[in-house]
């Protein structure tokens, strides 16, 4: 589901080139949970903007659920990583006007064709908060809602879509331990499911559930 060879990023500070990635080659399986660590700074976050289509300056190949992301256009890109990919990030990023049901149905709501009633965008938002244990709380704004759950209602608006591939960038750094721990079984729930999820994280108790560990150290996965 997730295929980078060779890829490169710089970023430039002035005149001096600052590479992030160097040569970066990573495959997900559907199925797989994958743990990225490293220090701050080592460009985890970097790659998974990479894998995500978030981020189209680079150099390298990079394939994820079946579609080479190199020449794709930008509104191609939001489309793959509207149908195709999940994203978590450390940050809730839920709109406080709005209630935990509402957060999940915006990327369905946000679709430029759309072609899907609101009643159905509603009904798979639902089912998506059931999915991660939040149906009783689906009216409820972000403001009355712990940690954890608002994090799990940010999973279950990534998983609206049904993606192939979820994407989570420190998604338990807010956490308790306990809201943590949830999150975590979540996340090997749906890689056991078949999902190919890839989480970067600095946690060991992330670390301990995925199928593999790599350390991005110097630009270089190992």
């Amino acid at each position: 589901m997730i295929r980078l060879r060779g890829v490169t990023k710089t970023f430039r500070d002035g005149d001096r080139p600052l590479p992030i990635l160097r040569g970066v080659d990573l495959d997900v399986a559907p199925g797989e949970l994958v743990a990225i660590v490293g220090a701050s700074g080592s460009g985890k976050s970097t790659l998974l903007y990479v894998a995500g289509a978030l981020d189209s300056d680079f150099a390298g190949e990079a394939t994820v659920a079946g579609r080479p992301l190199v020449g794709l256009s930008a509104r191609d890109r939001a489309d793959l990583r509207n149908r195709q990919v999940g994203f978590v990030f450390q940050a809730f990023n839920l709109l406080p006007g709005l209630s935990a049901e509402e957060n999940v149905m915006l990327p369905g709501m946000l679709r430029r064709d759309g072609a899907e009633p609101a009643a159905a965008v509603r009904a798979r938002a639902r089912d998506a908060l059931a999915r991660v244990g939040l149906a009783e709380r689906a009216a409820a704004p972000p403001a009355r809602l712990s940690g954890g759950e608002r994090q799990r209602v940010a999973l279950a608006r990534a998983l609206l879509s049904g993606p192939a591939v979820l994407l989570a960038d420190e998604p338990t750094g807010n956490l308790d331990v306990v809201s943590g721990e949830e999150v975590i079984q979540l996340f090997r729930a749906l890689a056991d499911g078949g999902m190919a999820v890839l989480v970067v994280t600095h946690e060991e108790r992330v670390s301990r559930v995925a199928s593999r560990v790599l350390h991005l150290e110097a630009g270089r996965l190992a």
